[in-house]
């Protein structure tokens, strides 16, 4: 990755801020006072804005990046501001960024594009375009999942009459991290109980893991496909999937896109000891999670590579290190 190509905000400027500026980092300003306290930073420099186009999109409010009700992002409105900081500061805006959730709809690519371009009229010192990330992958077999290849057809329609009509040829960016790996990664649990309330209860399957390590369904009502490893093959049962922690909302089945509803899952039945996998945990999982609550220390991770081997990649962490850091 080019140096150039690296975006930083203002909530992880590290000390040596002027040494990566130097090195060619890209100072990404999600805010008008982020864009007057690197103006005052660095003069007469290259600059990078988000701005939030007034459209976001995303299964649940908590997966909305744009919008009225997103902080992300300097309000389109906004313009005039943003071009008096410009010129007080003589900066210049090479790139101009919008993330706007994880949607499906094309039309809502199209529409996103159309604003950001309308946005980088205003600026004409944009030479790039980014347009983040939020391509929704289907975790479950029943899940919608972004149409790379249609969302693409729009997106290069809009690029194309942009450059029609003004002359001027950006450079499309886009960040599709989660897309490409977050089917990528499994969480292999184990069975450590089972527990019931009675005929017009539930039955509970409780697990060595949790939101420790997995905090999606607890965040966002979300779903991953859960797996019960043993042989009994044609006994299935509905459960409820609860994690290690002493907090209600430690659960692996709510009702989809509701952290609050509990549901229950059909799988394989079950017994104390079986491996229970949960699939589709590749991208915000395993640092997106509530590390070390209730002391669980942090978990290993290995990876699998194509010709079946399998690399330590993060080792286990130990009570020791966990506690390290009390003074």
């Amino acid at each position: 990755m080019q140096p150039s190509h690296i975006l930083i905000t203002a909530q992880e400027l590290p000390k040596n801020l002027e040494y990566l500026v130097n090195l060619g980092v890209l100072f990404n300003a999600c805010s008008l006072h982020q864009l007057e306290t690197y103006g005052k930073l660095f003069p007469n420099s290259n600059v990078s804005i988000r701005i939030n186009p007034g459209l976001g999109s995303g299964h649940s409010n908590k997966t909305n990046d744009g919008g009225p009700s997103s902080s992300f992002g300097i309000w389109h409105e906004y313009t005039n501001q943003i071009k008096d900081l410009l010129k007080r500061y003589k900066l210049n805006i090479t790139r101009l960024h919008t993330h706007i959730g994880s949607g499906t709809d094309p039309a809502i690519w199209e529409q996103a594009a159309i604003l950001s371009l309308q946005q980088t009229e205003n600026f004409p010192s944009v030479k790039i375009l980014n347009l983040g990330g939020g391509f929704k992958i289907a975790r479950m077999h029943d899940d919608l999942e972004t149409d790379i290849n249609a969302a693409g057809q729009v997106i290069s329609k809009s690029l194309k009459a942009f450059a029609k009509r003004t002359g001027r040829q950006l450079h499309l960016e886009i960040e599709p991290g989660h897309f490409l790996t977050g089917n990528a990664g499994s969480l292999i649990t184990t069975v450590q109980d089972i527990v019931d309330t009675g005929e017009e209860g539930y039955t509970f399957l409780k697990i060595d893991s949790g939101m420790t390590e997995i905090l999606r369904p607890n965040l966002y009502g979300s779903q991953h496909p859960l797996i019960v490893v043993n042989e009994l093959h044609e006994e299935h049962k509905k459960y409820v999937v609860v994690g290690h922690c002493c907090e209600s909302g430690d659960l692996l089945t709510p009702y989809p896109n509701d952290p609050d509803a509990i549901s229950t899952r059909l799988l394989q039945k079950a017994e104390i000891g079986d491996v229970l996998v949960v699939e589709g945990v590749g991208a915000y999982c395993a640092y997106m999670s509530a590390q070390n609550y209730n002391s669980f220390p942090l978990r290993p991770e290995v990876m699998v590579c194509a010709d079946g081997s399998i690399i330590e990649i993060c080792r286990r962490e130990t009570i020791d290190e966990m506690l390290a850091l009390e003074v």
